[in-house]
């Protein structure tokens, strides 16, 4: 498949040949990359890119399908997650100034999952403010942009989740889960709230 090829395929598309050994997680992976440096700077979907972090885990993760296949589905898939999922040791903000410098010292559930299931982590995206409320533009970064006409707002909580999906930055990403599945939302077994999971939204008080 082409880069281009590569930006509009499913999370089903990509694992088949993924696990087949057909297709590269590295080469996935920098497809993926190359889509949020052409058009990340006008939409904002991302707060924190985890570039050299993505590159490592998908070299590791091809090799590790090589010498004994995929671990699970989400094996050397591109993913994002909303910035109120905790992360070790990448900053963990909630678009807030508030936690404008808070590194957590371990993963959410919903991100440990993900690291073990060898998923490949791209970066951090744009929420409103502890995903509660707004949009409210008093916030630590500027707020993502609809990537099919930026004179419109992406709306809630998963504005930037919503926006890396439409601009196909990512093949999934992390969304509220009240709202209808499609296929690029995470499963909800996944994704379910936990008390260990995300920021708390009384954080706001």
């Amino acid at each position: 498949m082409t880069v281009t090829e590569l930006h509009f395929i499913t999370v089903a598309e990509a694992a088949r040949p993924i696990a087949r050994r057909e297709l590269s997680p590295v080469e996935l992976t920098e497809a993926y990359l190359q889509r949020i440096g052409a058009f990340d700077d006008q939409l904002q979907s991302f707060v924190t890119l985890t570039a050299d972090l993505a590159r490592r885990q998908a070299k590791a993760a091809e090799a590790e399908i090589k010498r004994d296949g995929p671990r699970s589905p989400l094996h050397g898939i591109p993913y994002c997650l909303k910035d109120i999922v905790e992360t070790a040791g990448i900053r963990t903000t909630g678009q807030s100034k508030l936690l404008a410098d808070h590194i957590p010292a371990e993963d959410a559930v919903v991100a440990a999952k993900l690291r073990g299931a060898r998923g490949i982590l791209l970066g951090k995206t744009a929420t409103w403010e502890f995903a509660h409320g707004g949009p409210s533009w008093d916030v630590l970064f500027p707020p993502a942009q609809n990537p099919w006409n930026t004179a419109h707002h992406p709306a809630g909580s998963s504005s930037g989740s919503g926006a890396a999906i439409g601009e196909d930055a990512s093949l999934t990403s992390s969304f509220c889960e009240h709202a209808e599945p499609c296929p690029q939302r995470l499963p909800l077994h996944i994704v379910r709230t936990t008390r260990n999971s995300a920021l708390p939204l009384n954080m706001r008080a």
